[in-house]
């Protein structure tokens, strides 16, 4: 058995490096913020990332937008359809892809292409000593690798939330107009009146940038703390995943309640 100290003890080593770990994250972070000055002086690093990281995201995107817009047709017109409401099915597949999966989706695929891709790139950097060359020149790393990186993130992941959200109304719309049979004006007149732009849109907006955030910062803060070999760049990757999925699923939680509680 293990003794009543040595338990407490361990307890207490975890939530010391626990404390800690968000400590070091906090300061990362705040040095990123107080470091962005370079992203107004040069737009074309930041617009260069908005490339990489949403240009070669569009596909997945695109693709599991159409098919989750047609799942949320079929399962919408189904569940719908019990109560004779199937002309409201435009609304259902526009509000829970602007307020929930859109963000939501977006954000973890995010997390797996984009987020992943990022460790993976700091991490070799750090492991090739190329971060280490920058600062002997004089080059700071933060200002010159990861600010525009950061902000790429954030600028594209609202956007690829937006055409997520696009491309499954468009799904939903194949499905219940051209292969059920729904009145066509029905479902975009339902759609066009049950949706507001502040409460619907502008919230599902909001989130897609917090959800952007979190998950650039914490893709970063991996690649920048990896460990200098295959196995550490491997195992940062690794938790880029888990933990951008974690926090996302958890920050939307909180977010819902604030912003749709009312």
């Amino acid at each position: 058995m293990i003794a009543p100290t040595a338990a407490v003890a361990s307890v207490g080593r975890l939530v010391r490096l626990t404390i800690a770990g968000l400590g070091a994250f906090t300061r990362f972070f705040l040095t990123i913020i107080a470091r962005s000055g370079l992203a107004l002086r040069r737009p074309g690093l930041v617009s260069q990332q908005v490339h990489f990281i949403g240009n070669y995201s569009l596909l997945i995107i695109s693709v599991s937008g159409l098919f989750v817009g047609f799942v949320l047709g079929l399962q919408g017109y189904y569940t719908l359809n019990r109560y004779g409401s199937e002309e409201a099915l435009g609304l259902l597949v526009a509000l829970s892809l602007v307020r929930e999966l859109g963000p939501v989706i977006t954000a973890l695929l995010f997390a797996g292409r984009a987020g992943t891709s990022l460790t993976a790139e700091i991490g070799l950097m750090k492991a090739g000593e190329q971060l280490a060359a920058m600062e002997v020149m004089a080059v700071d790393p933060f200002r010159r690798v990861l600010v525009p990186r950061f902000w790429g993130g954030v600028i594209a992941m609202p956007i690829l939330a937006a055409v997520f959200s696009m491309v499954g109304i468009m799904g939903g719309w194949f499905v219940g107009v051209v292969l059920i049979g729904i009145d066509p004006g029905t479902f975009w007149s339902q759609m066009q009146g049950g949706v507001d732009v502040i409460d619907d849109i502008g919230n599902g907006i909001v989130k897609s940038v917090i959800f952007g955030v979190a998950v650039t910062l914490i893709a970063l803060y991996e690649g920048w703390t990896a460990r200098a070999t295959p196995e550490g760049v491997a195992r940062a990757t690794t938790r880029t995943v888990v933990n951008g999925a974690l926090v996302v699923l958890g920050l939307d939680f909180l977010l819902t309640a604030l912003m749709f509680s009312n």
